[in-house]
């Protein structure tokens, strides 16, 4: 195995052992296609690692000195086309052979940068600046390596991103809290009577549930927004992106099923419904490739 391919393959470990369902979803793409998520997955899911390895020992300013280091050389790989780093390798090609451009990396550094420090944001369009860079960008590298028939495949992948990641603060309420973090905007939160103190207190209050219900119907107009441009794709990346929406929206009907309880349980995807979801994709992928 060449060092491109390994580069490749550690990409592809890194997305079936941390990002399951993501990875689930990519199974539904064409084998040509799948090598190359792997690698935007790769670098992100990396760049996360140095951020939130909470058994990790460093400190703040040695994590933020480790994603600089390596940000920068990542972004200077970018510039000059080729890379020594083990993930990095997979990234730049990636990225060479579907001229993604090289902002969406700097804006995805720059959202994990804002990871070391800020632990609240104050509006939406605050907590926007975040969500831009660690998941819009992700929806927007993903589209040249789908395909597209129009440009307007872009906005609704970046919708598609941001729904994806709201719903994931929806559920991690309480794991975000334990990192010292609240995505969910404070001036949303007191809108429905709510204050950082009655989270960190993790009892379920009408309050809360009342938030919650607020950002849940933001995250499925997000995805009904999207959901017109998934038919902009190749046909045959299509059912993937179904079946991811289905899925990673699909956490906000679990949030509902447990009660909105997100303090006590967490809401995962089931069993039955993931099969479902991905059974239904597979046969859509199976009439395209025929």
């Amino acid at each position: 195995m060449d060092e491109l391919q390994a580069s490749y393959a550690e990409c592809k470990r890194l997305n079936a052992l941390h990002g399951k369902t993501y990875y689930l979803a990519t199974l539904l793409l064409p084998k040509s296609k799948r090598p190359y998520v792997h690698a935007l997955y790769g670098f992100a899911r990396y760049a996360d690692e140095i951020v939130d390895d909470l058994a990790s020992e460093l400190s703040v300013d040695e994590k933020a000195l480790a994603l600089k280091t390596w940000g920068d050389k990542i972004l200077g790989d970018l510039k000059s086309g080729s890379s020594s780093d083990h993930i990095g390798r997979a990234l730049i090609d990636t990225v060479n052979r579907f001229k993604i451009p090289h902002e969406y990396f700097e804006a995805f550094l720059h959202s994990m940068t804002m990871d070391l420090t800020i632990q609240e944001y104050e509006s939406y369009d605050d907590l926007l600046e975040y969500v831009y860079g660690s998941a819009a960008v992700i929806g927007l590298e993903m589209v040249p390596v789908l395909g597209f028939s129009d440009v307007a495949a872009f906005e609704s992948a970046k919708k598609l991103g941001i729904a994806f990641q709201l719903a994931n603060f929806i559920r991690d309420v309480g794991e975000d809290l334990d990192r010292g973090r609240i995505y969910l905007p404070i001036q949303e939160l007191a809108a429905c009577g709510v204050s950082r103190e009655m989270l960190e207190e993790r009892v379920l209050t009408p309050q809360i549930i009342e938030a919650l219900k607020f950002q849940i119907a933001r995250v499925r107009a997000l995805q009904a927004e999207a959901a017109p441009g998934i038919a902009l794709l190749d046909a045959t990346s299509r059912p993937c992106i179904e079946a991811a929406s289905s899925l990673y929206c699909g956490i906000v009907d679990e949030v509902e099923k447990i009660g909105y309880d997100i303090f006590n349980k967490r809401a995962k995807t089931s069993t039955a419904r993931r099969i479902r979801v991905t059974s239904l994709a597979f046969l859509k992928r199976l009439s395209v490739s025929n």
